[in-house]
């Protein structure tokens, strides 16, 4: 069952097809890293880039924005290569003099951002666990044993919006609205969309 087009069918119908195989081996190619399964398999069914047109160069990341939160989206291959590229460097982690007390590592691939890449979520490539980062604070690592863990995280808070249970975001003309019911954009490249299908 697809949780999103169950719930909230307008944002779903917003949704661009996923990543051909193809592509996510160019990517990882140019990226010299390898997707874990979990996360390819999620590329395979979701790759949320926004279509090329309506990406903004001005800002770090683009994609469908408010979901799963109201100020983070889930990033298509396109987009998560940019930030990746941004965030690695030539020593493999960052800060250089700090290897015990790390902001980034390159084995970490992030697959959620806000639009300026300070806050968001990525997977170790070494484990497949899940951690998240925020610029200024220690990054968290392990957070999730996996990214099905994760997304069924997601999914059960997808299912509280449906329920009417949660406390800052609704459903309303099959879109997800959050703070508290203002009014959704409708430019058709806004509240965030996902499928939650789990093979």
């Amino acid at each position: 069952m697809t949780l999103l087009q169950q719930h909230a069918p307008a944002d779903h119908a917003d949704l661009p097809g996923p990543a051909t195989e193809q592509t996510l081996a160019a990517a990882e190619e140019r990226m010299g890293i390898s997707i874990p399964e979990d996360l390819r398999t999620w590329l395979l069914q979701n790759s949320l880039d926004l279509p090329e047109e309506d990406v903004d160069d001005e800002v770090a990341c683009c994609g469908f924005d408010g979901f799963p939160d109201e100020g983070s989206f889930f990033l298509g291959i396109r987009a998560m290569e940019k930030l990746y590229a941004n965030r690695s460097t030539h020593c493999g982690f960052d800060p250089q003099d700090q290897p015990d007390n790390l902001f980034w590592r390159n084995e970490w691939i992030p697959f959620l951002s806000d639009q300026d890449g300070w806050m968001g979520k990525f997977i170790d490539v070494r484990d497949g666990r899940v951690g998240s980062w925020f610029v200024g604070e220690v990054t968290v690592t392990g957070k999730y044993e996996s990214m099905a863990q994760y997304l069924d995280s997601v999914a059960e808070m997808l299912t509280k919006i449906a329920d009417g249970n949660h406390p800052v975001c609704e459903v309303a003309e099959g879109r997800l609205v959050w703070s508290r019911g203002a009014s959704p954009p409708h430019d058709g490249h806004r509240q965030s969309v996902l499928t939650l299908e789990r093979q």
